[in-house]
């Protein structure tokens, strides 16, 4: 096939003043190359895209492609990983990973979880703060965890954001609404173990790939997978897989967290577990980091024994296998 491959660099943002935490999300060279020479090694022709608008002014331009392998993240809005799925859908162009929809409900942390728990899957107790009266009308009791609505990469995420008394709530939420100009999700603070679970598939045949515990040793900010220790996981994040009967369950609700939010190729599902050991719906990554070696989904599936390589191909099989791409776009390409 001739793949499109659209993607947010770093790079092509970085004169725009923004910070480093305001990057984090977008790709290095290393994992575009990673997945274009998965793709090459399939045999399939790539074409570096990019962003939405170098997208946009390739669409008008008449070029098209067999199918267009999506990570990018967009820029701004609480919509923002919808831009791609929604302009290829326009011009009739298929794409890996979630539709439109889910990817936007997927950055809205309480939007996903209102659905995965009208949908019976376990989440903890949890409000938005958009302004000062609902700092004071939250009613939830202490410990919280309090984040931005809508970010992914552990942005905002950090010791300041455990509030263990009334007193520091409206400051602490004040104060992410200040720094990331949205609101902000307040949540029961869980303290058991966490998870991250990578999925691959589609509908009932979605499965899950393996279920990786994130530990902390005394090196790294302490009880968060913040972004600071994400961003140095090297020295202050141990992973491994996990399989005793919690990581089981914890697999099970990433999975029907999975199929209730209409995710679709693949994507990455963080659980954390309660007081009790019962796993509980953080959020969904419905594009999941790729690069190698510095991504929850690469790291995973590399521990289950599943290379970059043959990750980036089992999501295309499973792009293929939805869309019904077979013989006729082989012989195309």
């Amino acid at each position: 096939m001739l793949i499109g491959l659209t993607y947010d660099l770093r790079e092509d943002y970085a004169g725009m003043g923004l910070s480093e935490e305001a990057l984090a999300e977008f790709d290095s060279p290393e994992t575009v190359a990673a997945i274009e020479a998965a793709l090459g090694a399939l045999g399939h022709r790539v074409d570096r895209i990019g962003h939405v608008r170098a997208l946009a002014a390739r669409l008008v331009a008449g070029d098209r492609w067999d199918l267009v392998f999506n990570i990018a993240e967009g820029l701004a809005g609480r919509s923002r990983e919808a831009q791609v799925p929604a302009l290829l859908e326009a011009f009739g162009v298929p794409y890996t990973f979630s539709d439109p929809l889910t990817q936007a409900v997927g950055l809205d942390k309480a939007v996903a979880k209102r659905l995965v728990r009208e949908a019976g899957v376990p989440t903890a107790p949890f409000a938005v703060l958009d302004d000062a009266a609902a700092d004071a009308a939250c009613d939830l009791p202490c410990p919280l965890f309090l984040k931005p609505l809508a970010e992914g990469t552990g942005k905002g995420c950090e010791r300041a954001s455990k509030v263990t008394d009334r007193a520091a709530l409206a400051p602490t939420a004040a104060a992410l609404r200040a720094r990331f100009g949205q609101p902000v999700l307040a949540e029961g603070f869980l303290p058991g173990r966490e998870f991250t679970v990578g999925i691959l598939g589609n509908g009932a045949g979605a499965a899950v790939i393996a279920v990786m515990e994130i530990e902390l040793p005394r090196t790294a900010e302490a009880e968060i997978y913040s972004f600071e220790n994400k961003e140095l996981c090297a020295t202050r994040v141990a992973y491994r897989l996990a399989e005793d009967a919690e990581a089981q369950e914890a697999g099970r609700v990433a999975l029907a967290a999975y199929r209730a939010l209409g995710c679709r190729d693949a994507a990455r599902v963080d659980i954390r577990s309660d007081g009790a050991g019962r796993p509980q719906f953080l959020e969904v990554n419905t594009l999941a980091g790729l690069h190698p070696t510095h991504s929850d989904l690469p790291i995973l599936s590399g521990l289950a024994g599943l290379s970059h390589d043959r990750l980036i191909a089992g999501i295309v099989a499973a792009a293929r296998a939805r869309l019904g791409l077979g013989e006729e776009v082989r012989e195309r390409a």
